[in-house]
Parts: structure tokens; C-alpha cells; sequence
């Protein structure tokens, strides 16, 4: 009789683990969109020259005279044109970057289903902002919402600065990326959550004497940025959105709410024979 009670106590347990995995909101997470003013400078000069020349001889001679006439016709054309400032026009797109960190901490929470988005495809005009656009055309299959983050602000910087004793420098370069998320139901086109993320990262080297040559690591820049925005990113989606932090945590109830599972403690089996 207990072994029948275990039995159907285990079944139990799994169908309530694989509601709950069924119960998972399915997300897609967007590249990071931006549009950024640019400035070029730039310089034209032209320069041209045209010249013609015509000319004519005659000559006559009789027994009582003789004459000769000769014209000349020569012409001269130049032309000089320069100009210079800078030209400016929007500049669209998305980043590749700096997405994986924050998809890696979703999968590591266990509280929701990744699902892939299909890239942007076409000219980066102001449609690439047309979220609900993209979902109608069917770019996120199979997602409940899509995360979409849109840079409001990105800087490289370097930096220089003298150490307190001695002749020593340190110079710096840092990277700080702000962007803006919306979680938004691929159903209903509600916005679910909506919050600003920033990361940061930064690689400093000793310079001992003026004059030399200092090699920044760009990529652990880059990498430092990344996983911070991620981790900002996940947290605030977790709160906003009503889904439990931590590895491995799953929602239970249907109606959206969630808690942490609890594992069952495993009790004394008694065999009788």
C-alpha cells in the first residue's frame, strides 16, 4: 500500500513540474537598436583648364605683287571650385554585442523559456523602432513577448590620470552603455515592463614613463560592459515582470503569480513481505 502511495505521490510531483515548465512565459530577446547623429567632415576641390587654338594662312603671288595674310585665334578657360564643413545625417542599426550575457542570465534563472529571435533584415530606416511591426511579420515564433532594448547612450572614454607619489600614470579606457528595454505581449501588444539598464567596463594600465605606448584590452571592456548590463537588465525584468530570481526558480501558478519550488523531502519506505 505505501509503495502505491509513493507511486502515485512521485506522479504528482512531475505532472505539477511539467505544468509549471509548461506555465513558463516564452521570451525573445531583441538586438540592441540604435540610431546615432553623425558628423563627417569632409573637403572637395576641383580644378579644371580648357584651351583652344585656331589659325589660318593664305599666300598669293602674281607677276606684279605678292601678299600673305595669316589669322591666329587662341582661347583660355580655367576653372577652381573647393569647399569644406561636415556632413551630417542618422546613422541605424543594431548591436550583437552586447545581448548573449543577458539571454545566458535568463536561461540561468529558469523562470522563463528563451526563444529565438529572427534578425533584422532590410534597410535600417526608422521602421527598425516598429516593434509591433516586426511581431506581426512574424519574426519571434512561437514567443509570448518579445524583450526589445533600444541604446539611448553608449561612450568610450580614455583617461590619464598622475599617481600620488612618484612619476607613475594610469591611464584608463571605460565603455558606458544605457539602454531602454520593453517587454512587450506578442498577443496583445501590452507593455509588460519597461525599464533603463546600464553597464560599465573599464581597463586601467600603469604607465611608468612618459612617452609610452599603452595597448587598452577592448574586449574585456566590452565583455565587463556586457555582463553588467546583463545583470541590471535581468533584475529589473524579474521585478517588474513578478518572476522569482535565482537559479533554477519556476512558476507554479497559472494565474502568473510565482514562488520558488520546493523540492519534496524523501520519506522512510517500509517494505513489507
Amino acid at each position: 500500500m505505501l509503495n502505491i502511495k509513493k507511486a502515485i505521490a512521485v506522479l504528482a510531483c512531475g505532472l505539477a513540474g511539467i505544468s509549471a515548465y509548461a506555465a513558463e512565459p516564452k521570451i525573445a530577446v531583441t538586438d540592441l537598436t540604435y540610431e546615432e547623429k553623425v558628423s563627417e567632415y569632409f573637403r572637395v576641390v576641383s580644378a579644371s583648364s580648357k584651351s583652344s587654338v585656331k589659325g589660318s594662312y593664305s599666300e598669293r603671288e602674281t607677276d606684279h605683287s605678292y601678299s600673305q595674310r595669316g589669322n591666329i585665334n587662341a582661347k583660355s578657360e580655367s576653372n577652381y571650385f573647393e569647399a569644406e564643413g561636415y556632413y551630417t545625417y542618422i546613422d541605424r542599426g543594431e548591436l550583437k554585442t552586447y545581448t548573449a550575457d543577458l539571454k545566458g542570465a535568463l536561461l540561468k534563472g529558469g523562470a522563463v523559456h528563451l526563444v529565438q529571435a529572427r534578425p533584422y533584415v532590410g534597410k535600417p530606416m526608422e521602421k527598425i523602432y516598429d516593434i509591433i511591426g516586426r511581431i506581426k511579420q512574424g519574426m519571434y515564433p512561437g514567443a509570448d513577448y518579445v524583450l526589445f532594448g533600444t541604446v539611448s547612450n553608449i561612450q568610450f572614454r580614455q583617461e590619464s590620470n598622475q599617481l600620488q607619489y612618484g612619476n607613475s600614470m594610469t591611464a584608463s579606457l571605460s565603455l558606458d552603455l544605457v539602454a531602454d528595454f520593453s517587454l512587450i505581449n506578442t498577443k496583445t501588444y501590452e507593455v509588460k515592463a519597461a525599464f533603463s539598464a546600464s553597464g560599465s567596463g573599464v581597463d586601467t594600465k600603469i604607465i611608468s614613463r612618459a612617452g609610452d605606448r599603452v595597448v587598452f584590452n577592448r574586449g574585456k571592456v566590452m565583455q565587463e560592459t556586457s555582463r553588467s548590463l546583463a545583470e541590471n537588465a535581468y533584475n529589473e525584468l524579474m521585478v517588474q515582470f513578478g518572476l522569482p530570481r535565482g537559479a533554477n526558480a519556476r512558476p507554479v501558478n497559472g494565474n502568473g503569480s510565482t514562488q520558488p519550488v520546493v523540492t519534496p523531502q524523501p520519506e522512510p519506505v517500509t517494505v513489507y513481505r
